[in-house]
């Protein structure tokens, strides 16, 4: 599964979120500090050494996630962003959470 490759698909509800079975797999392929809440969203923490490296990685974020079409929460201070994926629309988890979090990582 190269999640690199994949770009995610507008989802509008009528599908169900992954199984936990289906996130335990989605989650080895992205990076290990991701954490899984509730079979509903996962999350991660972005340190940073001052607030402009913290504001130009949101707007990469941000900038992704507008050529994704998929938004992720993100919480920001000043040096350390949270970002939390989720599919709003199916109230859980859908592979687009996992593609995104792949090219966040590789920002």
């Amino acid at each position: 599964m190269d999640l690199g490759k994949k770009k995610c698909k507008p989802c509008e509800g009528g599908i169900p979120p992954l199984k936990p079975e289906e996130i335990a797999e989605y989650i080895k392929h992205v990076h290990g500090d991701w954490k899984v809440t509730g079979d509903k969203k996962i999350s991660k923490e972005y340190s940073f050494v001052n607030f402009k490296h913290t504001m130009d990685f949101v707007n990469k974020v941000a900038n992704l996630a507008e050529e994704e079409d998929h938004h992720p929460d993100m919480h920001v201070s000043y040096g350390k962003v949270v970002i939390e994926l989720m599919t709003h629309a199916i109230d859980g988890l859908s592979e687009n959470d996992f593609i995104l979090a792949y090219k966040i990582d590789k920002l």
